[in-house]
């Protein structure tokens, strides 16, 4: 045992028994490509045996920013890894890439192997619902960085699309359909707001049952981030769909005009779906104007595909079969910007 080390707040035995405590995590991800062993150097796919033809890599980054804040109160660890994962699998499929591969990164101030076991389960988790392997990470004891308890987490994915499949928006024409997919939640976006109106402002119990929300306050919050990779590439088999967005931060305001052309907006009709009751309850709780809410949540709508209007419901009735929720809300039309009609 290195004495010395441990003396200045690194446990290094802690860190042996995290890395046996997750190797059976890890092994629930494997799909098609991974190759080697957790604990080598470098994570190795094997893209060779996709057999495509010209394959472009479309990657992804991100984390889950202060949602992990609820977590550390609730003492509630299992779902935070699905978020980060989403985070980035979602992003990759608005390209129209299938994930192939996915890596972590833990910082932690003192190593909980407990906790981290928890923690790489949820990242586990999200890869198996994304089909998407963990070929490797790194789990970082900083004792003089985060309080006991506390930590921070981020991920990277690699996918991969045929050159010709590629989808970047130069496809999306005036009249094209808004077909979107309900959202598990708030996701993993608006956090430091959420925790402004919930914890800040009012000091609201988050084990406290709410009957607007059917559950408890925390729960809901941290309901994880609905992955969508499943459901969208099945779609992609049949129809020639022109965008994809990924709402995340910035809600509709931001993310939908990435994928249009000058000159180029939408019209979204609000009441073409039913938003999850949190977004009512912090609309209230926190005096939040309505339009602006659509500024910063998703709004119930996790993703949206743009389609031609003979395929609309082709794509409707995929996405249906594949146990989604899905509404046609909107339009493409002349006029930039995003307008919300009743």
């Amino acid at each position: 045992m290195a004495q010395s080390y441990e003396q200045s707040g690194v446990s290094l035995e802690a860190g042996y028994e995290s890395v046996r405590r997750i190797k059976k995590h890890i092994a629930r991800t494997e799909r098609l490509g991974m190759m080697g062993n957790i604990g080598s150097f470098g994570g190795m796919f094997d893209l060779s045996l996709l057999g495509m033809k010209e394959p472009i890599l479309v990657s992804g980054t991100d984390g889950v920013g202060t949602k992990l804040k609820l977590a550390f109160l609730l003492d509630k660890h299992d779902t935070i890894g699905q978020d980060v994962v989403a985070m980035c699998v979602n992003d990759v499929l608005a390209q129209g890439a299938q994930p192939l591969f996915f890596l972590d990164y833990v910082a932690v101030g003192k190593n909980d192997p407990a906790q981290i076991e928890q923690i790489v389960k949820g990242v586990s988790d999200g890869c198996v619902l994304a089909n998407c392997a963990l070929i490797g990470g790194e789990t970082a004891e900083m004792p003089d960085m985060y309080h006991n308890g506390e930590y921070d987490i981020a991920g990277f994915t690699v996918g991969a699309v045929e050159k010709s499949k590629l989808i970047d928006g130069s496809k999306v024409s005036v009249g094209d359909i808004l077909v979107g997919i309900q959202s598990s939640g708030v996701h993993s976006n608006g956090f430091s707001l959420v925790r402004k109106i919930v914890m800040k402002d009012h000091d609201l119990d988050l084990n406290q049952h709410f009957d607007e929300l059917k559950g408890k306050l925390g729960e809901v919050l941290l309901a994880p981030t609905k992955i969508y990779v499943k459901p969208v590439l099945e779609v992609l088999k049949s129809i020639d769909v022109h965008a994809i967005c990924h709402i995340t931060g910035g809600g509709f305001d931001e993310n939908i005009p990435r994928v249009l052309k000058k000159n180029q907006g939408v019209e979204i009709k609000e009441s073409s779906w039913e938003k999850p009751p949190i977004f009512n309850f912090l609309e209230k709780w926190g005096n939040i104007p309505h339009r602006e809410m659509f500024n910063i949540f998703n709004m119930g709508i996790g993703m949206i595909l743009v389609v031609k209007p003979e395929d609309t419901a082709a794509t409707i009735e995929i996405l249906k079969n594949c146990g989604e929720n899905v509404f046609e809300i909107g339009k493409i039309v002349e006029k930039e910007g995003v307008t919300l009609l009743a």
